[in-house]
């Protein structure tokens, strides 16, 4: 049966990447560790691939070195978060140690791959039966970075209220 798995390319830091990735999500687990020998571009013992898990999605990497276009928007992960907490402690970790904050829950990590980190909450009133909700929860998403429940709540039911 055949698979598809992402394969991320790292300049020469995956080892940091993997360690970073397995720690933030709960059940984050690393497969496999290829490291070069005394042959090859790579230096002796360092790592050149790994496999790991997190959030029961599989992912391959490896040490390319800088002669790539590195990560962009075309490709991201979403992340769906229960509540607030969830949101808040994902953006937090997610933009630690050099992450960039964008609009509308997006964000780039320290690695540069970007995320989304998203609310069930705010596709449930983006999917509201009433559009005019939809609309202002929508117009609300639009002004922030980190998604906030609250927020998005408020918008919509201020539609109702006006």
């Amino acid at each position: 049966m055949s698979s598809i798995t992402p394969c991320l390319w790292f300049d020469d830091d995956l080892g940091e990447a993997v360690d970073f990735y397995t720690s933030v999500f709960p059940d984050g687990e690393v497969h496999h560790v290829t490291r070069y020998g005394d042959s090859g571009p790579g230096e002796p013992g360092s790592m050149m691939a790994a496999e790991w898990t997190v959030n029961a999605l599989r992912f391959k990497g490896v040490n390319g070195g800088p002669d790539h276009a590195g990560f962009s928007e075309t490709i991201s992960f979403a992340v769906d978060c229960a509540d607030q907490a969830e949101v808040d402690r994902y953006w937090a970790a997610l933009t630690a140690d050099g992450g960039e904050e964008s609009m509308c829950g997006w964000l780039r990590d320290r690695f540069g791959l970007c995320w989304q980190v998203v609310p069930v909450r705010l596709y449930e009133l983006l999917t509201d039966p009433d559009p005019g909700r939809a609309r202002a929860a929508a117009g609300a998403m639009f002004t922030m970075r980190r998604l906030v429940v609250a927020d998005l709540e408020a918008a919509a039911d201020a539609v109702v209220a006006g």
